[in-house]
């Protein structure tokens, strides 16, 4: 007998005694090793099939938690939807509240009488609402001052041509 024989021989009852110490069944000798049948070595389960049957039935039937918002999550469930509605109903309030038309047609309209006036150095829109219209308030004349010449501000300069409200 070679080495290599003896000690594969040795080797191999070695092995097939200690797992028939273990409890475990062997069936084969020889000198392709230990042959096992199938599903030896396996050990039965702790837990009774029934057991096993109710376990899987119950992580089924298990109900998932509510679902919790976090202050972030509250605010993008509940406030961009609100965000959204508020500025929809402000763009159709602007809509129904549009300025109104000074006429439909040329015939509605009437004319203002106004004095064209040139401004003298020194002189200011109130004065010169003070010299047209005594009898009304000069806030409102100079109002109509600036709007009638298309003024950015209530400043005017000596020479200048304006057209003043005389009613």
């Amino acid at each position: 007998m070679s080495a290599s024989s003896a000690f594969h021989s040795t080797f191999v009852h070695g092995v097939t005694n200690q797992q028939r110490r273990a409890g475990r069944n062997v069936t084969g000798h020889g000198s392709h090793g230990n042959v096992y049948p199938i599903g030896a070595g396996r050990r039965p389960s702790a837990a009774p099939a029934a057991v096993q049957g109710l376990s899987a039935v119950t992580s089924v039937s298990r109900k998932q938690p509510p679902l919790r918002l976090t202050r972030r999550g509250r605010f993008v469930f509940f406030g961009v939807p609100l965000i959204l509605l508020a500025a929809l109903i402000l763009s159709f309030s602007g809509f129904l509240n549009a300025p109104a038309k000074a006429a439909d047609s040329a015939d509605q309209l009437s004319l203002t009488p106004t004095v064209s006036v040139t401004v003298q150095p020194g002189e200011s829109l109130w004065a010169i609402a003070g010299s047209v219209a005594p009898e009304r308030d000069p806030r409102d004349v100079v109002a109509d001052i600036v709007q009638l010449n298309n003024l950015d501000a209530a400043r005017v300069m000596p020479g200048q041509q304006l057209f003043v409200p005389s009613k």
